[in-house]
């Protein structure tokens, strides 16, 4: 049990550091290739972030742990938009555009929705993985399309670096992740049959907030900056290629079941998104005591988990 543990905490550092050594070094490539640094904040960056819960559902959805893969990307957006969001809001309040409640996390709640309503027959056949990089295709068309009309962040976002630095970020990275997946699944696996507690819910709180690490530290520190639109634009980005692009991919490759994830938690999750759009409406504005609500909601849930 004490090695398995360690080997989940060894894979969690595996995983984060592979995910910013990869996002630093695809970022400076992009960058001396001369693509706008906004197209890279939306694409690069977010993805980047994500890597964590790309590299353990693929592993897991691999390795027959189905419950482990959807878990965790069911459980890191219910964290991200719940717990993430809460923290950012109580450090200082969030602003957020007009743009982004109008646009961005509606398209949020459909993927949720669409997601809930695939998962009604308790599979995700390849052809619903498909719809889900239909959906993903039509997102990136209407926010890259967007972009010459968005003139703001126009700071540098990533670290001047040679190009065989880049390279180097770029390799190390990607072997971090994937051997720290591997480690990471391993243990969480073997932890959950030792404690009797399925595979579903180790997904949902110790997966989940492990490969969500990322998104919280970036959303933190930008709230903390005064920067609220990468802050909550961090968490829409991450949760919408989740559900999209991971589970998309993931399903394309390999068919799951449900394995444990119940119908409410994907509506705890579809909750979540719904909550804070409605809190987005108070003035634009996600207050301390919004950001504490949130925070609240995300405990008692994991309360229920647990219990």
């Amino acid at each position: 049990m004490l090695l398995n543990i360690v080997f989940i905490i060894v894979g969690i550092v595996l995983v984060v550091w592979g995910a910013n050594m990869l996002t630093d070094g695809s970022v400076a490539v992009a960058e001396r290739m001369q693509i706008p640094q906004i197209v890279i904040g939306l694409t690069i960056v977010a993805m980047g972030t994500s890597m964590p819960e790309f590299c353990v559902s693929m592993v897991s959805a691999l390795k027959g742990s189905s419950g482990l893969a959807i878990g965790n990307i069911v459980g890191s957006n219910t964290f991200n938009e719940m717990f993430i969001v809460g923290c950012a809001a109580v450090v200082t309040p969030i602003t957020i555009l007009k743009s982004t409640v109008k646009k961005d996390v509606p398209f949020a709640i459909i993927a949720s929705v669409a997601l809930l309503l695939m998962c009604m027959d308790g599979f995700i056949s390849r052809l619903d993985a498909v719809i889900l990089l239909v959906l993903f295709a039509v997102f990136m068309f209407f926010t890259l399309r967007g972009v010459k009309d968005n003139k703001e962040n126009e700071e540098n976002i990533g670290k001047k670096m040679s190009t065989w630095k880049a390279a180097l970020f770029i390799v190390l990275g990607l072997a971090a992740l994937i051997g720290g997946s591997d480690v990471f699944v391993n243990g969480a696996t073997a932890v959950a049959s030792s404690l009797g507690v399925s595979e579903a819910v180790i997904g949902l709180t110790i997966v989940a907030c492990g490969t969500s690490l990322p998104e919280l530290a970036t959303s933190v520190v930008a709230a903390r900056k005064g920067n609220s639109g990468i802050a909550i634009g961090n968490v829409l980005g991450s949760n919408v290629f989740n559900i999209l692009a991971i589970l998309g991919i993931t399903g394309v490759i390999c068919p799951m079941p449900m394995s444990g994830i119940t119908m409410f938690d994907l509506a705890v999750m579809t909750m979540g998104m719904v909550l804070l759009w409605l809190f987005s409406f108070t003035k634009y504005k996600i207050e301390r005591w919004e950001g504490v609500a949130l925070i609240v909601v995300f405990v008692g849930y994991m309360v229920w988990l647990i219990k």
